[in-house]
């Protein structure tokens, strides 16, 4: 396939449709086109639109293997090279405004030196930003810069999240120093922010290895060396998780110990008080019985003292026990 005709691109409901025109640019693609395959053609889709979908499952220009991947039965990262080209799957950091950066979104992949497809359900925001490259004409002149690009977004992206996650570790870290224990359920989401990213981050930077190790005539040893150097970037990450995920068990521990501590001071204090009043709760229970022979019952200065005797008890309570450093 040396040449690609425009209408066999042509998707109503295509998200990107555009050749790339090695100059860093894109040129539209008209149906009338006849593409010259030596600048790469790429096609980004939404596999929920009926259109997209009806030519996933049509077109001639991406083998069988891949049209099921294609259309979102993959989740995790993986790779798998067809011939010349790749089937990725991969995952990016949801900046979404109703979503959680956690609740990645995948972005699924087919490439080879002539053809692009790229796939996706909800919006992501790596290929935005490599479109805006493009559009600027700052972006990659042939499919392995594509790639690379796109990988990179990825990873930086990936990497802000990890450095967020890291800020509010410190933050929570900082608060349990002084006895501030965090909202329920804000400690448990961030566990868990960080073991969703540990679990995908790593296939994906298995990915990035892979890749980088593949020896493919458009891909040069310049963007197999970035694609080295990200995946390395995105182990320092993983390294970064793994530490995180540690730090919280500490957290949970600590954080369990400060309230273990909070309320036995609780129960230690309410001890106290019913040891200082013990005494005179048993005197005046004694002397509420309904009973002749009370001392004092029909002297007028009775109650006067008896009150005054349990004033003192009391004193003296707390001043045994404050001798006893119990108070």
């Amino acid at each position: 396939m040396n040449v690609i005709e425009g209408k066999s691109l042509q998707v109503s409901d295509a998200i990107i449709a555009c050749q790339l025109d090695g100059k860093g640019g894109v040129i539209p693609i008209a149906e009338n086109d006849v593409i010259n395959c030596d600048r790469p053609c790429w096609l980004h889709l939404n596999y929920t639109q009926q259109r997209s979908a009806e030519w996933l499952q049509s077109t001639h220009l991406i083998p069988d293997a891949v049209r099921d991947g294609l259309a979102g039965d993959s989740m995790r990262p993986r790779v798998s090279r067809l011939g010349d080209g790749f089937m990725i799957t991969l995952r990016s950091v949801n900046l979404n405004s109703d979503s959680r950066p956690d609740q990645l979104v995948a972005v699924r992949v087919f490439i080879n030196d002539k053809l692009i497809v790229s796939t996706r359900r909800r919006k992501v925001s790596a290929i935005d930003d490599v479109l805006i490259e493009l559009q600027n004409g700052n972006g990659p002149v042939d499919c392995g810069g594509w790639l690379v690009d796109l990988c990179d977004t990825l990873t930086d992206h990936a990497s802000e999240f990890i450095d967020e996650l890291h800020e509010k570790i410190i933050a929570l870290e900082d608060a349990l120093m002084d006895q501030q224990v965090p909202p329920r359920g804000e400690l448990a989401l961030l566990r868990k922010q960080l073991i969703v990213m540990r679990r995908y981050m790593t296939p994906q930077r298995d990915v990035y290895a892979r890749l980088a190790s593949e020896k493919l005539g458009w891909m040069d040893d310049d963007e197999r060396r970035r694609m080295q150097e990200i995946a390395d970037r995105l182990g320092r990450g993983l390294e970064d998780l793994d530490s995180g995920i540690a730090r919280t068990g500490v957290l949970s521990d600590e954080i369990a110990s400060v309230m273990a501590e909070s309320m036995n001071r609780r129960t230690y204090t309410m001890s106290l008080m019913a040891m200082l009043f013990l005494p005179t709760t048993f005197l005046t229970g004694l002397f509420g019985v309904n009973l002749g022979g009370i001392p004092g019952g029909e002297w007028h200065l009775g109650f006067g003292v008896f009150c005054l005797s349990l004033v003192v008890i009391v004193v003296a309570v707390a001043m045994w026990l404050k001798k006893r450093k119990w108070l």
